[in-house]
């Protein structure tokens, strides 16, 4: 079964997905409703007893209901149920401030560093919730993309009368608009008139189908062999090595990864080998700060590579698990910048003969065409290995992905899906196309 007939039957069926994603996360939501109302107990002994005796009150009141269906609640009924409710509410209350508490501490820049969770209830329930909002967190990051898409797909369709020449032409500037590409949009007009002949499609739903059809096929098939996870080293420092001009996100990336491995218990080390850029330095050292990891740092205009050179002694030394190397991202001298970046990777392979792990370029989504062109750029100056694409959630123009895979042949391996400290996720291919083309298809009818 292809792509696009998995994603139709998942549309079908998306009802009930939500459904039992919604369960699932009520169920989430009253065990930690349980484990409030138990810490709250145990620091009062009266409070604990009154919430035993109000349990089993409400417990019996539940047994009656069931029992008879639908009868008139009497006053004692009332009364119990009005002191539930109350306790319902002191313990809402205190799971809101929790929850307050706990953005307040994400937000603030702090040296502390965050310890991952230890008791092995409290990991269930992580990921209970990470299983059932990845869906949610790419529905909701590309949901302005979709929406640019699916109104350039009906605008076309609203002047739908045949397929004709003229139609393909139409269908070509709109995918091009819809950032695509170029050589992906020609590509699917060329393949798709035979097959809309073949299909004879006449209703707007069948022409949009094939169109968003075509459009998976060739995404799922230009990325039959491409990998989209990140490599670590077997043994040693794991290197990653970030590229990209300034103001795509860079240096916010590597931040929120720092985070992300430090959460999850590993040691993590940073280099600010953006040593041009005014207030690079500043901007990654206030990040290590905030998540708690160490930055190796030297005064502006030094040689970026001295400062790789320094962090990856360190790492060797203290046993850092991941060092995260930032650098400078001048394009318009791209002969200097190759022959810096070459300069720094020969620092890391002199010392860690594997490293570094992946090249990864960051480009910023909402820019469209012109990510795809500094793309073309980078790779010729280095060696990528793979792409994070940022601020994916506040453009229109998630199109910019498939253009990357059919027309580059770089696998996405990091996407930026909001602007809290966890949305930079793992690229997730299926997620992505179902992100993006969600009420766009026409479901599968059994």
């Amino acid at each position: 079964m292809g792509l696009f007939d998995r994603l139709r039957r998942a549309f079908s069926g998306e009802p009930e997905k939500d459904k039992e994603k919604e369960e699932q996360l009520q169920t989430s939501e009253e065990n930690q409703t349980s484990e409030v109302a138990t810490a709250t107990s145990e620091s009062d002994a009266s409070v604990e007893t009154s919430q035993t005796a109000s349990s089993e009150s409400q417990s019996e009141t539940v047994e009656q209901t069931s029992e008879t269906m639908i009868e008139p609640e009497s006053e004692m009924t009332q009364t119990e149920e009005s002191s539930s409710t109350k306790e319902v509410v002191t313990a809402s209350m205190t799971i809101e401030s929790s929850e307050v508490t706990t953005e307040e501490v994400v937000e603030e820049i702090t040296e502390e560093v965050i310890e991952p969770a230890t008791t092995e209830p409290k990991q269930a329930e992580v990921e209970v919730k990470e299983e059932v909002s990845e869906t949610t967190r790419y529905d909701k990051g590309l949901a302005k993309s979709r929406k640019g898409f699916g109104a350039k797909i009906n605008a076309l369709l609203a002047n739908f009368r045949r397929v004709d020449e003229d139609f393909f032409e139409e269908l070509e500037e709109t995918l091009i608009e819809a950032d695509v590409g170029f050589e992906t949009a020609m590509k699917i007009s060329d393949e798709l008139q035979d097959e809309v002949k073949l299909r004879n499609a006449k209703s707007k739903s069948d022409v949009s189908d094939a169109i968003i059809e075509r459009l998976v096929d060739i995404y799922e098939n230009e990325g039959q062999d491409e990998d989209n996870t990140l490599h670590f080293a077997s043994e040693g420092p794991t290197v990653f090595l970030f590229v990209g001009v300034n103001g795509v996100g860079k240096t916010t990336t590597i931040g929120k990864l720092a985070n992300r491995y430090q959460q999850e218990g590993k040691k993590v080390l940073l280099a600010a080998g953006d040593t041009f850029r005014a207030g690079a330095i500043e901007q990654l050292a206030e990040w290590g700060k905030r998540v708690g990891v160490d930055v190796v740092t030297k005064p502006e205009k030094s040689d970026p590579a001295a400062v790789v050179y320094d962090a990856v002694i360190k790492a060797k030394k203290e046993d850092y698990d991941i060092l995260l190397v930032d650098t400078a991202g001048r394009l318009q001298n791209k002969v200097n910048l190759m022959k810096e970046l070459d300069k720094i990777k020969r620092v890391i392979t002199r010392e860690l003969p594997d490293a570094p792990q992946e090249v990864l370029l960051a480009l910023d989504a909402t820019t469209g065409q012109n990510a795809l062109t500094q793309a073309k750029q980078f790779k010729e100056v280095t060696d990528v290995t793979g792409i994070v694409l940022t601020k994916l959630d506040g453009t229109a123009r998630g199109g910019i992905v498939l253009a990357i895979r059919n027309e580059l042949h770089l696998p996405v391996k990091l996407v930026g899906l909001g602007e809290k400290m966890d949305d930079l996720r793992d690229f997730s291919p299926e997620e992505f196309v179902y992100g993006l083309f969600k009420g766009l298809v026409t479901p599968k009818k059994d």
